[in-house]
């Protein structure tokens, strides 16, 4: 993806993602269909910047129209810049988006709360071909019951200035060191779920704290958490959600390292000149996100939100989706129908070795996610307020 089509993209928005097991179609109990019929004729989609093009940010760009046409689901998309938005608006408006586009830190969120219902994955001919690691996620099944199809995937991962940050960082502690040399040109990611990163540096830093998951944090290890992001706050010269803003940063040398994501640093690689960045993931591991599409609990056009779920997973849309925004697609088959050749393994999206120890967002709940059941764990309330008070 060029920075002109990027920018054309993300320019004027904010991108901060905000977010058990078992898998297979629902349990017969929940009342969800059992066949798909024609289309009620419209279709109301609440999604990220990119995943639902309809030519309005590019005439060449436009998966949606071939849905149209064959389905007769006329569709409007509202889109929104992070998951508390995306949640806000699902749940303040009943019944008016048919169709969600949710990372892992709002997924759960919309289950609990009742306001998407179970999908039955037997409906979804497409949804064979995802790949099995993304299927049945404490994010998108719940009970065995899956929530939602699998839409792509992403890793943070720690970029820097290569001709100003020397050696070549390959720990997340190089952004956390207070006697670091690049104080008030780190760049943090800005969202409450950015608690989990420094969550994964204390899983290797600091075992004795016994975190075996970023998303599970009692109160002592919430404690050292939240201790090492303040002991960080001095060193922080940027917090971003809009990544082209990061961009700029990087560009101008505002921010030499940083959280980052890979469209970023492969955008930044591919101006003229090129900006002389690098990234990693760490040796700690990361966090990450994998998107899942859900079904309204109200909607009156189920068989449209089925027939849009089949249509936006499938190889060729998929593939078009993943190349657009920048991150690995979600369908085996998609790699096939990639316009770079290369495209699939400069994201990793088969390498399931790289996928090991990224952690994908997940909604923190008191109940603790690790499965712990003599202590409670923070909630995502908890998360929230100590960010707020972390920033200052």
């Amino acid at each position: 993806m060029d920075r002109k089509r990027f920018v054309a993209l993300v320019g004027a928005m904010a991108i901060v993602a905000a977010a058990c097991g078992g898998g297979g179609s629902p349990k017969p109990s929940f009342n969800v269909p059992t066949s798909v019929g024609d289309g009620e004729g419209a279709l109301s989609v609440l999604a990220w910047p990119g995943y639902v093009e309809n030519g309005g940010t590019d005439p060449a760009v436009n998966w949606t129209k071939p849905f149209e046409d064959a389905t007769g689901c006329k569709v409007t998309v509202q889109v929104f810049g992070t998951s508390d938005e995306a949640f806000s608006l699902f749940s303040t408006n009943p019944g008016k988006y048919d169709v969600i586009s949710a990372s892992g830190d709002a997924s759960l969120r919309l289950v609990r709360a009742g306001y998407v219902q179970p999908v039955n994955t037997d409906l979804v001919p497409n949804y064979a071909d995802i790949f099995p690691s993304l299927k049945n996620k404490p994010y998108n099944t719940v009970d065995g019951v899956s929530y939602g199809i699998p839409h792509g995937r992403g890793s943070n991962l720690l970029m820097s200035r290569s001709d100003q940050v020397s050696p070549a960082p390959s720990s997340w502690t190089t952004m956390f060191d207070p006697a670091s040399p690049y104080a008030g040109k780190v760049s943090v990611y800005d969202a409450p779920i950015y608690i989990a990163d420094a969550a994964v540096v204390l899983m290797s830093t600091k075992p004795e704290l016994k975190i075996t998951n970023p998303y599970a944090l009692d109160d002592t290890q919430f404690a050292a958490v939240v201790d090492l992001l303040k002991q960080q706050k001095p060193l922080v010269g940027q917090y971003w959600v809009d990544y082209t803003k990061q961009m700029d940063a990087f560009r101008a040398g505002d921010a030499v390292i940083g959280t980052t994501w890979e469209v970023i640093a492969n955008l930044l690689k591919a101006e003229t000149p090129a900006v002389p960045v690098e990234i990693v993931k760490p040796v700690e591991g990361a966090t990450g996100w994998s998107d899942t599409w859900m079904i309204n609990s109200k909607t009156e056009n189920i068989n449209c939100a089925y027939k849009f779920l089949d249509h936006i997973v499938s190889p060729a849309v998929n593939a078009q989706i993943a190349e657009w925004f920048g991150e690995a697609p979600a369908n085996a088959k998609a790699c096939q129908n990639t316009a770079d050749p290369g495209f699939c393994e400069t994201y990793h999206a088969s390498d399931e070795t790289f996928w090991k120890d990224v952690w994908y967002w997940q909604t923190p709940e008191a109940n603790c996610v690790d499965g712990r059941t003599e202590v409670k764990c923070k909630d995502f309330n908890a998360w929230v307020k100590a960010w707020t008070e972390i920033k200052g």
